[in-house]
């Protein structure tokens, strides 16, 4: 079994809204391995993008309340980190993140080489650890021999993502460029750092599916050829399939299977995730979906809070939420009825 690099473990977060106080993850549980892709897989709205920033530490202090729960990443509870020390040594170095939106992500008004150079200066491994956990340093000066190390880092980055001509591309404004190369550069920024950890949230959503293809292909080369694990976030089943080693599936801030990805997608054991994929469009056209309708958060179910569209649901479903319990091997399940059956359309 590989090693552990992430572990998040019974995370509830909530945030203060005019209707009233969300729970927007109630007790999640998620384990990343080293080296593994593992996607995060759930409706919009299920906290996917919640447990992605509650573990990059960038919640929003006037409305997110982070309720009990840990998030040990490499031995170290995050949760209990300094967030100066955090900010410093972890999130943008150990950690980073490659957006929805790539072309949101760049300042329009600045060259990329520019904005890529500013992150190395702060971020770049070449930085002297040992300084950039002392208290109050800040890199205000790029060094000329760390620049010159820094730049060619950043050019051997950008042929690796399979950019062509870095040197013209670094002189580019981000409108210059396609969005599958803004993408590409996303992917070059956050390996740059030389994290142990990438999450890409929804990464491929904004380009078509041949660009989608080719990202996907190149993200998983990268980070199988350096050891870099990944949390993969997305809605799309089929991008999962293509991608990951492992998955998570959530509804409604409740996390409901995790496994292989053989076993999601071949022996899927919540009726959730067992609906979820009898739902995909079949080979004659035909759609099944998932009777009901997705529960506010901030009137939840009590118990899973799938229930009330589950037909396996009994009085207990409904009072109180099961904890995970192994149905396979590696494979992880939050229910009290779990069911064997295989879908009946598979993912192409």
């Amino acid at each position: 079994m590989t090693a552990e690099l992430l572990r998040v473990r019974d995370l509830a977060v909530s945030f203060a809204t005019e209707g009233g106080t969300a729970k927007v993850l109630d007790r999640v549980n998620l384990t990343i391995g080293r080296g593994q892709i593992v996607g995060l897989v759930g409706e919009s709205g299920c906290g996917k993008t919640t447990l992605a920033r509650s573990i990059l530490g960038v919640l929003p202090r006037n409305s997110a309340q982070i309720g009990s729960g840990s998030i040990v990443f490499d031995d170290a509870d995050l949760l209990k980190v300094d967030p100066a020390t955090l900010e410093r040594t972890v999130r943008g170095r150990q950690i980073s993140f490659i957006p929805q939106d790539p072309y949101g992500s760049f300042n329009p008004v600045f060259t990329i080489g520019s904005q890529i150079m500013e992150l190395m200066k702060w971020k770049s491994p070449e930085l002297n650890d040992r300084q950039a956990a002392r208290s109050g340093w800040l890199p205000r000066f790029h060094g000329r021999q760390r620049y010159r190390a820094d730049r060619q880092r950043v050019l051997e980055m950008l042929a690796a993502v399979q950019l062509p001509n870095p040197d013209a591309i670094l002189a580019k404004y981000p409108h210059e460029v396609s969005g599958g190369q803004r993408q590409r550069l996303m992917i070059a920024m956050a390996l740059l750092t030389e994290p142990k950890l990438i999450i890409a949230d929804e990464p491929t959503t904004a380009l078509d599916v041949t660009i989608q293809a080719q990202i996907l292909k190149l993200l998983r080369q990268l980070a199988t050829g350096r050891g870099v694990a990944v949390l993969f976030t997305t809605h799309d089943l089929g991008t999962a399939y293509e991608i990951c080693d492992r998955i998570t599936v959530m509804y409604a801030g409740q996390e409901m299977e995790e496994a292989p990805s053989e076993g999601f997608f071949n022996r899927p054991s919540h009726p959730y995730t067992s609906r979820l994929l009898r739902s995909l469009p079949s080979n004659d056209g035909g759609l099944v979906g998932i009777p009901g309708e997705i529960p506010s958060l901030v009137n939840p179910p009590i118990g899973c809070r799938f229930h009330p569209r589950c037909e396996y649901a009994t009085e207990i479903c409904c009072s109180q939420r099961p904890e995970p319990h192994d149905v396979g091997v590696d494979h992880v399940v939050r229910c009290y009825h779990p069911v064997t059956e295989k879908p009946k359309q598979a993912v192409q």
